[in-house]
């Protein structure tokens, strides 16, 4: 199975060509990388018309900050962050992602029209999530999720991040099948960041082909995150701030879309569409290439048109 088709399609949503690229609006005061900036409807609105601009082939919309530390936001303002940018794009004919642990805020969601619900818990965090998703016949996002960043409880401690990652995906994605979700409209996230510390970011990055054997679509979420102001500072440097991390954010893109990933939430669009499509045409390439060499063995063959006396 060749990378690109191993991507994977999601039921419900458009079927790209290549890595989708998914743009993030971020409806909340204080998210890690750009928390404030589209606090207003009008504005996110406008950011997310202008991601679709830059390429992106999806927004994803949240009113919940999920940064280490955050407190929670109640349900009503969650609720009154998200559905008028939610309601707006999808009115633009944008491809809207709601960004919610809550099944409230998911069932007002695509009620205003968002296709695809992306719970960062897996389901986990509201037990009506998963039968609100089902009833809707709506594409999920499983995400590896360990429970709430607050305080000390972040549980990253793994002996084999990548094996344990993924027997745990399995499980949910087990569950999230029994709760009625069809298998066709599940995507699975590794969860970089999460209960995760660089190293752990990384290895997931490193072994992506061991995510594709859960078996669907595969997102990377790597966006500005910490791993990246690690790596990019070295052992002995500071970190540079989120908004700095973008080129990184775009070689990221480019890897995962070269591993198969179905599509990648990225901050800043531009370099990443740039990105996926430079993977799609060096796939391409490969694929012209294994072409013709199967033409030239089969020509060489006794009875191909070389071999014939």
């Amino acid at each position: 199975m060749s990378k690109q088709s191993g991507r994977g399609r999601v039921a419900g949503l458009p079927e790209w060509d290549r890595c989708a690229v998914m743009g993030v609006v971020n409806v909340t005061p204080d998210s890690f990388s750009d928390g404030g900036r589209w606090f207003d409807t009008t504005a996110a609105v406008k950011h997310g018309l202008q991601l679709v601009a830059e390429g992106a082939d999806l927004v994803d919309v949240g009113g919940e900050s999920t940064r280490p530390g955050a407190t929670r936001v109640d349900e009503a303002e969650e609720m009154r962050r998200v559905v008028p940018v939610v309601r707006g794009l999808a009115s633009e004919g944008v491809v809207v992602s709601v960004d919610t642990m809550r099944a409230s805020v998911a069932a007002r969601a695509l009620a205003a029209g968002a296709a695809l619900v992306n719970d960062v818990s897996g389901g986990l965090a509201d037990p009506e999530m998963i039968p609100v998703v089902a009833d809707a016949g709506a594409p999920f996002v499983v995400m590896h999720w360990r429970g709430f960043l607050e305080g000390g409880n972040v549980k990253g401690v793994y002996a084999d991040v990548v094996a344990e990652v993924v027997d745990e995906l399995h499980a949910r994605v087990e569950a999230v099948l029994a709760g009625g979700v069809s298998p066709d409209r599940i995507v699975v996230d590794p969860g970089l960041g999460f209960s995760k510390d660089a190293d752990h970011d990384l290895a997931l990055l490193a072994h992506l082909d061991r995510l594709h054997t859960l078996g669907h679509p595969l997102l990377v979420a790597a966006s500005r995150k910490r791993f990246l102001g690690r790596v990019l500072a070295g052992p002995e440097g500071a970190p540079p701030p989120a908004r700095e991390r973008d080129a990184a954010t775009a070689a990221v893109s480019a890897l995962a879309a070269h591993n198969g990933a179905w599509a990648v939430r990225v901050h800043e669009v531009h370099a990443t569409a740039d990105a996926v499509r430079v993977a799609r045409a060096v796939e391409g390439a490969r694929a012209t290439e294994g072409t013709r060499a199967d033409d030239t063995a089969r020509a060489v063959r006794p009875g191909g048109a070389e071999g014939v006396r």
